[in-house]
């Protein structure tokens, strides 16, 4: 009974979190501000797949400027192709979270 109630529970936060994801990402591609960035970093990271085997994922950094001329880094939802750091992407941001971005398609 109580693996039930873990399982549940991980479900739940799981669920959570993408449903946050695709609502934000709406918001943004609905409500976003367009900009320049540059890929600042790319940060890997591992971790053990349900295989035994080890999985890889990878997050995106740009770098861009405001609307307001303010300097920001931000995360990118996910990035488009072969995306390497110092390559140039086109962005919608939101203003009042501007830390987030997702590649204009």
């Amino acid at each position: 009974m109580k693996d039930y109630l873990i399982f549940g529970a991980v479900a739940a936060v799981i669920i959570g979190v993408a449903a946050f994801t695709v609502i934000r990402n709406r918001k943004i591609r609905k409500n976003g501000v367009e900009a320049d960035a540059v890929v600042s970093r790319i940060e890997e990271t591992q971790s053990p797949s349900a295989e035994g085997g080890t999985d890889f994922s990878e997050t995106y950094y740009v770098t861009y400027v405001d609307q307001n001329g303010q300097t920001v880094e931000a995360q990118l939802d996910h990035a488009p192709g072969r995306t390497r750091v110092g390559d140039t992407v086109r962005i919608k941001y939101l203003p009042e979270k501007p830390h987030f971005a997702i590649p204009v398609k």
